[in-house]
Formats: structure tokens, sequence, C-alpha cells
């Protein structure tokens, strides 16, 4: 095998957010259901025999070390491994919107290479890795619809209903860490449990980020409020700036097009998915 194409790195939704609490190393701590969705980035590998690591863009230019070429760097130190690869990439979930984007990309790499080089590591395995290059990382390996606790590192596989989503992401992003660090940030919601989760699944608590998102960026509001114009309940997913609203059946005919979304936002309808894509590329 000397290539693997057209692969796959899908972005998450939250459907609901809550700070419970804050460590004493600062670290908050979060309970939240993390899934899948079918807005994708499409990545391609090519083997390099020599170890060299390099990647192409093929959609919009990223930064020079992102995530991809990181894990792609932690697996070879990991593993000690002399294999290389070259890795384009074609962007198409937003940054700075709160759906995973980078880390999708970075847990499509490690699942990829782990393929390609044919080194056999476990999705465990895998995960310690991708959770030195960020929380969400461990998430997307794994492969499954989650509820989310902890920071992030506790992953417990669910069921979600088969749905569509309205996505609408504005043109500014949002600084995780500003809205971290904010003093008006709620950290005190109630524990849930998974079975008030599965009564309303789409209806559930809330985001606890978003009142902070909106005061820093208020365009976030103005897609919530478009959202809710059109008779939908929205809410925004992760730390932003991206919203969403679940669109029951009898709203799908009503969203072909949309010719009065807020100026330069990007907006997708969505499905969830059952479970990554790449799930079975790693035992």
């Amino acid at each position: 095998m000397n290539s693997l194409l057209d692969v796959p790195a899908p972005a998450k939704l939250n459907l609901f957010l809550h700070i419970t609490g804050q460590r004493a190393d600062g670290y908050h701590l979060l309970q939240s259901v993390f899934m899948l969705i079918d807005w994708c980035d499409t990545l391609h590998f090519e083997l390099r025999q020599s170890g060299k690591l390099s990647r192409e863009d093929l959609t919009m230019v990223l930064p020079d070390e992102d995530l991809v070429l990181k894990a792609a760097r932690a697996l070879q130190l990991a593993t000690g491994t002399v294999q290389g690869a070259h890795i384009s990439i074609a962007k198409s979930v937003p940054a700075q919107a709160g759906m995973g984007g980078g880390s999708s990309d970075a847990a499509t790499t490690l699942l990829a290479l782990n393929r390609l080089w044919k080194l056999n590591l476990t999705k465990l395995q895998l995960a310690q890795i991708g959770l030195k290059l960020g929380a969400d990382v461990p998430f997307f390996i794994h492969g499954d619809n989650a509820w989310v606790e902890g920071v992030g590192e506790q992953i417990t596989p669910i069921a979600v209903p088969e749905a569509h989503f309205l996505v609408v992401k504005p043109a500014s992003g949002l600084s995780t860490q500003a809205i971290f660090t904010d003093p008006a940030l709620k950290r005190d919601s109630p524990n849930a449990i998974i079975s008030g989760f599965a009564a309303y699944p789409f209806r559930f608590g809330q985001n606890d980020l978003q009142a902070v998102a909106q005061k820093l960026c208020p365009d976030v509001s103005t897609s919530l409020n478009w959202l809710g114009k059109q008779g939908l309940q929205p809410r925004m997913t992760g730390s932003g700036s991206a919203v969403f609203a679940f669109l029951g059946e009898e709203d799908m005919s009503r969203f072909v097009e949309f010719k009065d979304a807020p100026k330069d936002a990007t907006v997708k309808l969505c499905s969830n998915l059952a479970e990554h894509p790449l799930k079975s590329w790693a035992n």
C-alpha cells in the first residue's frame, strides 16, 4: 500500500455543553455530547520511505505547523518508524468554529498513517498520542458519538437518533482561551445524567459558553437570531463561533436556499453520522 486517498475527517457538534466546575490547575470540568456530522475535510496520504513529512494545502493555506503535521511527527516519535508521508488536505470544516476541524484532521492523520505505515497501534494507543495534541482528538479516534466528561478525557459511547441540522458559521471566529478565562463564564452547572439527555437529545441542556461568546463576538448573536426567526431553536457548538439548530421532518423542505442568511456566513445543511467513517481502521 503506497497511498490512501479521499480519507474523511468529519466535524462534530456539541449537542449541549455544561461547565460543572474547575480544577485547582485551572482546567474546567465539563459534560457534553459530541456528535459526528457529515461536514468533512478530505485528506490524502502518500508513503515516503525517506522518513520525510510534507503537507500540501489544496483549498486554503494552513499554518506551517498545523495539527496534521504535529500528529504525524508525534506518531513517528512514539513508534520510532523511519517511514514518512506526503499529506494533502482539502479543508472544508471552518476554523474557530467549535466543530473540532483541526482535532478531526489530527485524528484522521493518526488513523491513516497507522494503517499506511502498518504500525498496528490500537485505538487506545493512538488516543494517548492524540490527547497530547488536543482534548478532542481521542473522541474522533474512538469513532462513536459520545457522552464526554472530565476535561474531555472521559468518553462514553452513546447512540444518537438520525437527524438533520442547519449549521451557520459566521465569518468571524472566537478564541477558546478568551472564553474560558472570562470571569462571566458560568462554571456551576449541576451534573447531568445520560438518561436525562436521552429523553430529549436535541433539546437537552444548554451551552454554558454561549453567553460569553455572544458578548465577545456579536456575529454569534446575529446567527442565533437568524435561526430563531426561521422558527428553530438554535444554540452554539463548542466554543463557537458556529451555531446550529435541529431540523424536524416538517422543517426540511423549507431550507433549500439561504438568501437571507447573515452576511458572509457559511450555512450548511448537515446530517449526523452513526459512527466515524474510519472507526474500523484500528482495534
